[in-house]
């Protein structure tokens, strides 16, 4: 990093401030009974600070009590939470972390909920007193600045409202641009210590890794992810192991600009390969912008005196107007579960306190707001191995709701991408049901139409039969001009369906249907959703407007398992008809029905309607054809060309 061992530069500052430079016993002995002390975040908690806090109430068990010990989130161990220090400390945080998470849920430490953004106003406006402040910053420059190095984010407003400051020095603290700085006249007491910083990873203890853990479904969220994130879009992850992992998926990636709560060793990774340079941010052109950093030695030595990185304070980074001026935001957080309406928690199992609503809200909203902003709630499809689905009928009682149904616009598990905004709630409960495990698809069924959020006769295929092939995705580009994406149809695709058919002319839905029928209800609708993928297909030629998409055609064929032939039957949008969508979509069935071993179609066309005889003439197959009253019945054996 290149400042450490440069302890030295402590000695004029001793010098001049020798008051600064006292004991440990001197200086702890200024806390009283009752005071409110704050600990820096993350991994800028002093940690010898708080060992020698511990040691000194230790030797001095009756020097004060009641004392409230509060900050955002510890990485570290938290003794002041065990039984034998209850007279001497009540711990109350403003996120929950892994060490203080028991203590909270057995009543023997607090947890306040609230946004992120809005905590230094509770500093500020003085509805929480900050008596004690111990921080972790940089050695002193030669003006006398020290850095709060990865930890601003509420840290600087405690500092400002302090009554005093203690401060451990630590010569392995990065010195961070942005609102890191404080004067060493405002630091009550010095305690010089070299330790290395605490490093955040994705790993639990105990535990096989991450990557090891959740291997191809990372992989598989990343991908999803990959395609909503578009060259130039300026992003936020939060904090998660499925958040931090994804970032490597977006590598491909260019121009992107960062305005995030955590800087993690994800992003710093993008920043060093050059997919991050913050060349089209709207606000703080060519800065990457967050409040505090976690990662390891190497992310601290990057960003050590780095000008394109600034760490502000929280009540900036995370402030809606603020993320909303931002064009072309993406919000990329986590959860611990969603329910059928869009409802989702990242704070809490049912009763059960498990982290807080940190940021995440903030930046949702923000986004929300923003020119061409997106939220992304991805989160893994399965919890504790895959015996419980995150994608629940309703949250648990007791449930915080960090999320609200108007908050998210896409969802992503490893099995696909579910697009909330706008959508009602039997449409957002099928596009939740449809990225769910499958193994939970049939129960999910069942529960959303006990809960009228579904059609009671709504119908399902469980298992591999009526699992999404998603493999079967593919552009094409028509002889039009025209790039499509061809893929099958989903179980939540009937709205999609319905829009399709009744844009159809009176006569092209009696030339697909021959029939006079013109109504296309809900158990209609069902017969092209609900699908047998291992007897039939249903594929869909998809345009993509305004993150909304459009159906232009439809293909199908059944199998008659009997002369092992399918019927085949497609229909497009009058204003993309002649452009070649029609001839992709039958060749496209024609692929799939051969890998599948089905020998030929069979269809049934009327005498009038020469269009679609054309496009089944100029495939190559070996036609027979019959007339029967209008119509023609077609018998079509594959061939090679």
């Amino acid at each position: 990093m290149g400042i450490k061992g440069e302890s030295k530069r402590l000695e004029p500052f001793k010098k001049a401030y020798s008051e600064k430079f006292a004991s440990e016993e001197e200086i702890f002995n200024n806390i009283r009974r009752g005071n409110h002390i704050f600990i820096s975040t993350g991994c800028g908690e002093p940690q010898y600070l708080v060992s020698a806090l511990i040691k000194y109430v230790e030797s001095n068990p009756k020097a004060f009590f009641d004392a409230e010990i509060f900050h955002v989130w510890t990485l570290g161990v938290a003794p002041y939470t065990q039984e034998k220090f209850k007279s001497n400390f009540r711990h109350n945080s403003f996120f929950i972390g892994r060490s203080t998470r028991n203590a909270v849920n057995t009543g023997m430490a607090d947890y306040t909920p609230i946004f992120l953004s809005q905590v230094p106003s509770l500093f500020y406006r003085g509805y929480i007193p900050v008596d004690i402040a111990l921080i972790q910053t940089s050695l002193p420059d030669e003006h006398g600045y020290m850095s709060l190095g990865v930890s601003v984010d509420i840290v600087k407003a405690a500092v400002e409202k302090s009554a005093l400051v203690i401060a451990q020095v630590n010569s392995n603290m990065p010195r961070v641009h942005g609102d890191s700085f404080i004067d060493i006249k405002n630091v009550g007491f010095i305690i010089p210590y070299d330790e290395p910083l605490l490093e955040y990873t994705d790993d639990i203890p105990g535990e096989p890794s991450t990557r090891a853990v959740l291997g191809e479904v990372v992989q598989n969220i990343g991908k999803y992810v990959a395609r909503l994130v578009q060259d130039g879009d300026t992003i936020q992850v939060g904090y998660g192991r499925i958040p931090n992992a994804i970032l490597s998926n977006l590598q491909n990636k260019k121009h992107l600009g960062v305005h995030t709560e955590l800087l993690s060793e994800g992003l710093i990774d993008l920043i060093k390969k050059g997919v991050v340079d913050n060349t089209r941010k709207t606000v703080n052109h060519g800065k990457t912008i967050a409040a505090f950093c976690m990662g390891k030695k190497e992310t601290y030595e990057y960003i050590n005196d780095n000008p394109a990185i600034e760490l502000r304070t929280i009540d900036y980074t995370n402030n809606p107007m603020v993320i909303a001026q931002h064009d072309n935001i993406v919000a990329i957080n986590s959860g611990l579960e969603i329910d059928l309406t869009g409802q989702a928690t990242a704070e809490s199992l049912g009763k059960t306190f498990y982290s807080g609503i940190g940021g995440q809200a903030d930046f949702m909203r923000g986004a929300v707001l923003a020119r061409n902003g997106k939220t992304i709630l991805a989160l893994q499809a399965t919890a504790e191995d895959g015996k419980t689905s995150r994608i629940v009928p309703f949250l648990k009682e007791g449930a915080g709701v960090t999320l609200h149904r108007a908050d998210i616009h896409y969802v992503i598990t490893e099995y696909g991408i579910a697009y909330l905004h706008g959508k009602n709630i039997r449409e957002r409960a099928m596009e939740l049901i449809s990225i769910a495990a499958p193994k939970f698809r049939p129960r999910l069924i069942e529960e959303a139409k006990k809960l009228n959020l579904i059609y009671k006769d709504q119908a399902f295929i469980p298992g591999k039969k009526g699992e999404y092939p998603e493999r079967l995705e593919t552009y094409r580009t028509t002889k039009g001009g025209i790039q499509v994406l061809f893929r099958p149809v989903k179980i939540s695709d009937e709205p999609l369906l319905k829009d399709f058919f009744y844009s159809l002319s009176d006569n092209d839905l009696y030339r697909r249907f021959i029939s006079m029928r013109k109504d296309m209800p809900h158990e209609r609708l069902q017969q092209f959703t609900i699908v047998d993928y291992s007897k039939e297909m249903v594929i869909l030629a998809v345009l993509e407007k305004d993150k909304k998409e459009q159906i232009v055609g439809i293909g199908q064929y059944f199998l008659d398992e009997n002369v092992h032939s399918a019927e085949a039957a497609f229909v497009v949008r009058d204003a993309y008809k002649n452009k070649g969508v029609g001839t992709e979509l039958l060749t496209y069935l024609t692929v799939l029905a051969k890998r599948n071993g089905i020998v030929g179609f069979t269809a049934t066309v009327l005498i009038e309607n020469v269009p679609m005889l054309r496009v089944f003439e100029k495939m190559g197959f070996d036609i027979q054809k019959k007339m029967e009253d209008e119509t023609y019945k077609l018998w079509m054996i594959f061939r090679e060309k």
